[in-house]
Formats: structure tokens, C-alpha cells, sequence
């Protein structure tokens, strides 16, 4: 017990440590005082994940287009506000797309960058509405790991990016995927919208192609930064190295899935419970796929 009781007391002097160089700019910021916040809506998140299909088990799904069509356009317009504000205020600053350190300054384009990926940090915990969502409707077959796993991970990960880095290198992957995540909400958002607009959604399959996409760049991103020495926390460049490439793998495997793999048959008229499962449509982590209505 004695050795428990060390190893958390020298967890907590280590952490204590870390704080000394985090970023003073955000640390009145909500949520960015302290870990527990972040660390206790992680738990909550992946408890009602846990919970959720269980009490709606014998339950009627709940017709939520009402509520999915505002808010995807909502996540629509905020992701366009974070890519937009990144891309002028990183060209105001001067910033290099090689290599860009931290200054932790109060220029006012620094505070912007840092306020930029501050929104993108809590449009991680606004997007767990997805799998709510999901859980709502009795749509489990799309509650996936990926799905679960992207969801949790961003939003913990970045609290950490916002804590410590929240500027220089940071900048270019928020800015990168707040901008999929315009095209990706506006398909989510027509998809809600009903079969009357699936004809809008013919680019269906390439959402997964460009989420794939910015992963490879991410991965590159971090590749040469390290190549070229840049001024910019090494554990961050391969925290985002081993995480690029998880998603790289998870997401690819979902392609060859989706995609590449011969489909069975199922039966002349006749439909399987899986296309039956998304009321028309099959939504994973970053792609919604439109099936034929029945």
C-alpha cells in the first residue's frame, strides 16, 4: 500500500512539475485550470457509451432529426470560424509551415491562434453529441471503435495540446481538420435532411479518402519537422506521429472494409439487419454511406 501510496505522490510532484511550463495564457481559460474536468467528461462519455444502449434496450428510438439537422450546420459553422481565424491570424503572425515554435506572447494574432484552438479543443466535447446521437436512435451497429475511439482520444489529447502547446505546430493540423470537418458536417447535415437529398451526397465515398488524406499529411507534417530540427516540443511531434498513424490504420481499414472488399449477397428481397440498423443510412466515424431505401 505504502508503494501505491509513493508512486501516486510522485505522479502528482511529476504533473506539478509539467504545470511549471505549461501555457500561462490559458490557464484561467474554462476548463484548462486543471486535468480533472477533461478527464471526468472522458469518463462520463464512455460510461453513457457503456449505458446508454442498455437503457434504450427496450426502449423506442428517438426521432432526433429535429434536433441533427441545426446541429450539424451548428458544427459546420463553428469548425468554419476555427479554420478560418487559424489560416488569417497564423498568415498575420508570419507563421511557416515547415517550422513554427511557441512564443506564449499576448500579440494579438498569438491570442487568436491560442483562442482558435481553444474552440477547437471544446468542439471535440460538443461532437460527442454523435454517438448520443447514435445511442438515441438504437443506431449501436455504428457506435464502432473507431468511432469511439477518435471521439475520446481528440477531446483528452487536445486538452493536453491546448495546455501546452496552444500555438505554433499546434496550429496546422487544428486548421487542417477543422476545415474536413466543414465538409464532413455538411454531408452529416444533408444526410439528416432525408432520402430527398441523397442525390446532393454522391461524394459520399470521398470523405473517407480526404479524412485519410490529412491524416498522411499530419503524419508528413510531424516527419519533417523532426527532420529539420524544428524549435517545437519533441514529445508532442511523436505524440501526433503514433496517433497520425493509429488513425491511418483504423481508418484505412475501414476503406478496405467499406469499400474494397467483394459485399455478399444477402438474398433476392431481402435485407440484412446492418442495412435495416441506420434507417437508410450507415454512419462511421467520418463518413456517413447512403443505402438504398427499401
Amino acid at each position: 500500500m505504502d508503494l501505491i501510496t509513493d508512486k501516486i505522490q510522485e505522479g502528482l510532484k511529476y504533473y506539478e512539475w509539467c504545470l511549471s511550463f505549461s501555457d500561462p495564457r490559458v490557464a484561467d481559460w474554462p476548463l484548462m485550470d486543471r486535468w480533472a474536468p477533461t478527464l471526468y467528461l472522458t469518463a462520463a462519455y464512455l460510461l453513457i457509451v457503456w449505458l446508454g444502449p442498455r437503457l434504450m434496450e427496450k426502449r423506442k428510438p428517438v426521432e432526433l432529426t429535429w434536433l441533427m439537422v441545426p446541429y450539424n450546420f451548428a458544427t459546420v459553422l463553428l469548425n468554419l470560424y476555427i479554420c478560418v481565424e487559424l489560416a488569417t491570424a497564423s498568415w498575420a503572425a508570419g507563421y511557416s509551415y515547415s517550422c513554427q515554435r511557441v512564443t506564449y506572447s499576448n500579440d494579438v494574432n498569438e491570442l487568436r491562434i491560442a483562442s482558435a484552438l481553444w474552440w477547437y479543443f471544446i468542439s471535440k466535447l460538443l461532437e460527442f453529441a454523435d454517438t448520443f446521437f447514435f445511442i438515441a436512435r438504437k443506431k449501436n451497429s455504428q457506435i464502432s471503435f473507431l468511432h469511439v475511439y477518435h471521439h475520446t482520444t481528440m477531446f483528452a489529447l487536445w486538452w493536453v495540446g491546448i495546455k501546452w502547446v496552444a500555438g505554433g505546430q499546434s496550429f496546422f493540423g487544428a486548421m487542417m481538420n477543422s476545415g474536413v470537418h466543414v465538409l464532413m458536417y455538411t454531408y452529416y447535415g444533408l444526410s439528416a435532411m432525408g432520402p430527398r437529398f441523397q442525390k446532393y451526397l454522391w461524394w459520399k465515398k470521398y470523405m473517407t479518402v480526404i479524412q485519410l488524406t490529412q491524416f498522411f499529411i499530419a503524419f508528413a507534417h510531424c516527419v519533417q519537422s523532426l527532420y529539420v530540427e524544428c524549435d517545437f516540443p519533441g514529445w508532442m511531434h511523436w505524440g501526433l506521429l503514433i496517433y497520425a498513424t493509429s488513425l491511418i490504420v483504423l481508418f484505412g481499414n475501414f476503406y478496405v472494409n467499406a469499400y474494397k472488399k467483394p459485399k455478399k449477397a444477402v438474398g433476392e428481397g431481402k435485407t440484412s439487419d446492418k442495412d435495416k440498423a441506420g434507417n437508410g443510412l450507415q454512419h462511421k466515424n467520418g463518413f456517413v454511406k447512403a443505402k438504398k431505401q427499401q
